[in-house]
Parts: C-alpha cells; sequence; structure tokens
C-alpha cells in the first residue's frame, strides 16, 4: 500500500477547519524581559493534576526562551481582543507597549480583559515533528467569565455575535446567501443583472441548507464560514443572512467568478447585493472582514480582522 503524498499546504487549510480559541502565551527571558506570541495550538490535559499544553514551532523566533524556561503563562483573548492578537502575532518591537498587562504569581505577563488566563510551571517538552509540545502544569489562574475570541479557516470570529445575529434572522421568511470566494474572486449569479447565490429557508440550520443549495447550483464542493450579512428587508418583509464561502477548483455550472475591482458600472438585483460586493471589494483588498446587522438601509459593521493567528 503506498502511502499518500501530503501537501503542506492543503494540509494546513484542512486543520483550519477547526474552530479553536486564540491565545497569547507569554514568559520572561533571561534578562527578565516580558515575551509573548499568538497561539491558537492549546488545549487542557488534565484536571488531576492540572495541565495544559501549547505548541511551539521550532522556527518560533521564541523558541530557544521557551523551551528553556521554567515558567509560562497562557492568556485565552476575548471577543474584543483581536488587535491583541495581531500585535503578538507579527514582528512588533515592543508588543507590551500595546497592552495592558500584570504580573501572574510566577512572573509571567498576563493581560487585563482576557476570558481567562493560566499561570504554569514547565513540566516537559515533547518533540512533536516541526513544533514541540509545551507541557505545562497549572499553578494559578483566572476566569473572567468573557467570551473568548474564536479562530478559524483564516479568520477571527465572534461567537456571541454570530448566535445573536442568526437568532434574531431566523424570526419570519428567511433568505440564506453567500459571498463566495475563490482566489480572491466572487461567484455571481447572471450575465447582465448579477446576484449572489441565495435560496429560501423554511426550516433547519440555514448554513446546512445554503451548502446544499450551493453545491446544487455550482457543482462545487462549498464550504460556508462565518457571517458577512444579517438583515431585514423592511420593504419586502423578509429576513436575509449572508455567509462567506469557499469553492473548489472547477468551473462553475452556473454563475461565473469575477474579480470584484471588475465589477464596477455592473447592474446587480438589489441594491443591498450591490453594497454587500461593494464592501467585500474593499475589505477583501485591505484583509480585513466584518458583519453587517441592521436593515437594507441602515446599521453597524462588526469588524472582524483576517490577518494573525
Amino acid at each position: 500500500m503506498t502511502e499518500m503524498t501530503i501537501d503542506p499546504r492543503a494540509l494546513r487549510d484542512a486543520f483550519g477547519a477547526f474552530p479553536t480559541g486564540v491565545t497569547v502565551v507569554t514568559t520572561r527571558d533571561a534578562e527578565g524581559r516580558p515575551i509573548g506570541f499568538t497561539a491558537n495550538s492549546f488545549t487542557s490535559v488534565s484536571l488531576d493534576p492540572p495541565m495544559l499544553l501549547v505548541c511551539l514551532a521550532r522556527t518560533s523566533r521564541n523558541f530557544a526562551t521557551m523551551t528553556g524556561t521554567h515558567r509560562f503563562a497562557v492568556n485565552v483573548l476575548s471577543e474584543n481582543q483581536k488587535d491583541v492578537s495581531n500585535t503578538f502575532a507579527r514582528p512588533v518591537e515592543d508588543r507590551f507597549a500595546a497592552v495592558s498587562w500584570s504580573d501572574a504569581p510566577s512572573g509571567a505577563p498576563v493581560f487585563d480583559d482576557v476570558a481567562a488566563w493560566f499561570d504554569c510551571a514547565l513540566d516537559s517538552v515533547l518533540e512533536a515533528g516541526d513544533h514541540v509540545i509545551l507541557l505545562g502544569r497549572i499553578t494559578a489562574f483566572g476566569n473572567s467569565g468573557r467570551n473568548g475570541l474564536g479562530y478559524a479557516r483564516g479568520g477571527y470570529f465572534t461567537p456571541r455575535l454570530a448566535g445573536r445575529a442568526v437568532s434574531a434572522a431566523s424570526e419570519g421568511q428567511l433568505d440564506v446567501g453567500a459571498v463566495v470566494e475563490r482566489n480572491g474572486d466572487i461567484l455571481l449569479i447572471g450575465d447582465e443583472t448579477l446576484s449572489l447565490p441565495a435560496c429560501e429557508v423554511l426550516d433547519g440550520d440555514p448554513a446546512t441548507a445554503l451548502i446544499g443549495h450551493l453545491e446544487e447550483v455550482t457543482g462545487l464542493s462549498i464550504t460556508v464560514g462565518f457571517l458577512y450579512s444579517v438583515f431585514e428587508d423592511k420593504a419586502g418583509g423578509r429576513q436575509h443572512i449572508v455567509y462567506r464561502a469557499f469553492a473548489s477548483d472547477g468551473v462553475p455550472r452556473s454563475g461565473a467568478f469575477h474579480a470584484p475591482a471588475s465589477l464596477g458600472g455592473r447592474t446587480f438585483d438589489t441594491a443591498s447585493t450591490e453594497d454587500i460586493v461593494n464592501r467585500f471589494a474593499l475589505e477583501s483588498s485591505i484583509g480585513n472582514f466584518g458583519v453587517y446587522v441592521g436593515d437594507e438601509s441602515a446599521g453597524r459593521v462588526h469588524a472582524i480582522s483576517m490577518k494573525g493567528a
């Protein structure tokens, strides 16, 4: 039996389907200076004894310090701390100047306003291919009760906002559509007048119904990601949910992929569709996406950055 050849990038994308929280792992170096890095490869291990683990890439600039330390802390970021995640995921000169923090009992930095923090003694460093596993014994912790920041498929999400929006939109007649992406292009239906692929949902999970509709319409494999817009069409008396979605390679059975920058001057089926497409063009150009919640004429975009982690 021949072993399958694994494409590392494809494998990374597949791992990204699993939603995780976002943490910043911190310690102090030999000179006592605080260091830290963003990590979403974190998990609880044991309650008795209390233990957790974090995975660390061998290529990390913090590798020598983290594998040589005796103490470290894990900060579980809250929903409003996307900027903290981004700061500690980049080679910023003085990351700690951008956050409010204090010392855990061990001296490792813990941040204000996190969902939770754990102060740890390094128990062991385990070999794991191109990473190592830092196994920590928890000596102190704090739990604020805040919701944690989520991360999956290369982007952040906020579970409380998503749940509240879907719950609100599920009352009444519901249309579910998608901004279907592939290599930066967006799938639109029609020739002269363009529309987003969408379907009516009478009951059940909107995302599941949308996947079935998109795969039937396009003939492609579709992955539905996070919310993009939730709005009420007051004139038509309908609720709308629009997700971001991602398509496999191949020619779609219906519709075509368009570069967002090429859509200026095109005709759309509704003003809402045009607004969504224009917002996607802008947000994809800067790499920062959001969730719009409101109605067809007024609302708020809750920013959700794609950069980081």
